[in-house]
């Protein structure tokens, strides 16, 4: 019997998927940029049927995919162009809740469940998922977690790795490692976890997790804030965590570009204040219980900003709505810049203090190469993390030659600008097959070299996610 009527033997033949059409919103990524062939798609109900398909591929030397939302934004959740073809294990018949534990603070789920429900079912309980993304409706925990997603709130609570206690792998060979602890301390050895943890997929399949949970923020105050300059907005960043500290979970900054974007492209979007400012910021305050008012915090803290000059105009939100209101402009600038352009997604992170150099020193690297790109900024300015994204209308890249060597050269000269200033090109999309070149070009050797013997020790055979994360394997 061949590998596809083993694999229908495993999961039904209904759960087998090997049209191309059916097959496409698998094998292309969602902004349509990404795509490949694969020998099909297979729909595990249990990590029973992930690791017994696991293990089918690994008898015939088939290489194997995970995939989850296929929310990424470099694209490493879509078969590559070349090579053989995959098959890609998705994870979405597996969004069983398993448990709830309010008293010890955890939530165990299953791969496949949408992050969106993660924070219904912790919610249910009292208690917060701090990893909040603005694909959160459709992303799942196990690409998150394989990607070590970041979000909005890591200013806070940290990224995926910080929130993640326990993890069920299945291993390139079928093994299954179960290791859904929810313990805080557990001093016996390696702490397998992290090496599954942004592993992107080659290394094994995470088919469920433990996750920590946070006291539920009781009071929430959010504000919009206009400004002149990303310098100023470091000095509000320095000016409300020297007075409110933890209380800061949320620091976001974009330019103007990127809001008018958003604006334009994304229906029952407004700007949140009336006057044009070149750069914008979000801020939120929550706490879980204390006293004083929030809104006045946050108030009082802007009024300080106005009077020294650091901001020109704010508004804070006066209800829940309000609040998501704000929050939902935030969260629509990959749907915005999907619909206006191309936009090349850069994903550095710097030292905070040097956001502001790296800004201004990418748009003139950029502009050196590109003058008619236009350049987006939107990041999280609180934990150093800015998606630069040099911008194209669709009509002026289209007239572009030689356009992936272009993408290339523009990448390399921000990333460069990240590298000299003790940054990283890679803080929370991940390496997948945009990045792969930048691998070479900025890891040590060494680094490298630590890294493929780790590859080769758990999945010998190569088959796992081949073409990622690791140039040349």
């Amino acid at each position: 019997m061949n590998v596809l009527g083993q694999l229908a033997e495993i999961v039904g033949g209904e759960m087998i998927i090997t049209g191309v059409a059916e097959m496409a919103s698998a094998t292309e990524d969602w902004r349509g940029r990404y795509h490949g062939a694969a020998l099909c798609v297979t729909r595990p109900a249990d990590t029973t049927q992930v690791s017994e398909i696991v293990a089918c591929c690994h008898r015939h030397g088939v290489p194997v995919l995970p995939q989850g939302g296929n929310t990424g934004l470099v694209g490493g959740s879509v078969p590559a162009s070349t090579g053989v073809a995959p098959v890609i294990v998705s994870l979405d018949r597996m969004r069983r809740i398993r448990s709830v534990d309010p008293v010890n603070s955890t939530i165990e789920v299953e791969a496949g469940c949408v992050l969106a429900n993660v924070h219904d079912a912790a919610k249910s309980a009292n208690r917060f998922y701090p990893v909040s993304l603005g694909s959160e409706g459709s992303c799942q925990i196990g690409g998150t977690i394989a990607t070590n997603a970041g979000g909005t709130s890591v200013l806070r609570y940290g990224t995926t790795r910080d929130n993640v206690l326990g993890l069920e792998v299945v291993l390139p060979d079928g093994t299954i490692w179960s290791g859904l602890t929810g313990l805080r301390k557990n001093n016996t050895g390696y702490d397998l976890k992290h090496l599954f943890i942004g592993s992107e997929g080659t290394l094994g399949i995470i088919t469920a997790a433990v996750l920590k949970l946070h006291p539920f923020p009781a009071r929430t105050a959010v504000a919009w804030a206009g400004l002149d300059c990303p310098e100023d907005a470091l000095k509000m960043l320095t000016l409300i965590q020297g007075t409110y500290g933890a209380k800061l979970s949320g620091f976001e900054l974009m330019n103007r570009l990127q809001l008018d974007l958003v604006v334009k492209h994304v229906p029952q979007r407004r700007s949140p204040i009336e006057t044009e400012h070149d750069w914008h910021l979000l801020i939120e305050l929550s706490d879980s219980g204390g006293e004083g008012d929030l809104d006045e915090a946050l108030q009082a803290v802007l009024e300080k900003g106005f009077s020294a000059e650091l901001v020109a105009n704010a508004v804070i939100a006066a209800s829940e709505a309000q609040r998501a209101a704000l929050w939902e402009v935030r969260h629509s600038v990959s749907e915005a810049n999907k619909k206006a352009g191309v936009g090349l997604t850069t994903d550095c992170a710097v030292p905070v203090s040097a956001t502001a150099d790296f800004i201004s020193k990418a748009t003139e690297n950029v502009h050196a190469i590109a003058p008619a790109a236009s350049v987006v900024v939107v990041g999280h300015v609180g934990d150093g993390n800015i998606h630069f994204i040099p911008f194209f209308t669709f009509d002026a890249w289209n007239g572009l030659a030689e356009r992936d060597a272009l993408s290339l050269r523009i990448r390399h000269a921000v990333n460069d600008v990240a590298a000299a200033l003790g940054g990283t090109f890679s803080a929370e999309h991940g390496v997948g097959q945009v990045q792969l070149a930048e691998m070479d070009r900025y890891k040590q050797p060494a680094e490298l070299a630590l890294m493929r013997v780790v590859k080769a020790a758990i999945d010998p055979k190569g088959l796992f996610n081949p073409g990622r994360l690791l140039p040349n394997t």
